[in-house]
């Protein structure tokens, strides 16, 4: 995968679909546009998995599908817990 394919590149292409299917006098066919969001969904899945691996087991975050920071940002998350109104943290 190159490294112009990620998210952002996903959404401008989804948005891209959306306005061909909006536009009245030359409108995208419907089952292109369902083929579009069925690779889009897949894309989607496979990234989800490879950051539940990469959580799971704390191996370093492998895709380029979502950049490295945000990855990084879900593997810090605490592993459960609360936090109380007042600020007291509470540990399960």
């Amino acid at each position: 995968m190159s490294d112009q394919n990620n998210v952002d590149k996903l959404r401008d292409i989804l948005f891209e679909t959306l306005g061909d299917l909006k536009n009245k006098e030359n409108p995208m066919d419907i089952e292109r546009a369902k083929a579009i969001s069925d690779v889009a969904q897949t894309i989607i899945n496979t990234a989800k998995v490879e950051i539940d691996h990469a959580r799971i087991t704390g191996a370093p975050h492998t895709t380029r599908f979502i950049a490295e920071s945000v990855a990084q940002e879900q593997q810090e998350l605490p592993k459960g817990g609360y936090i109380h109104k007042i600020g007291q943290r509470h540990n399960n």
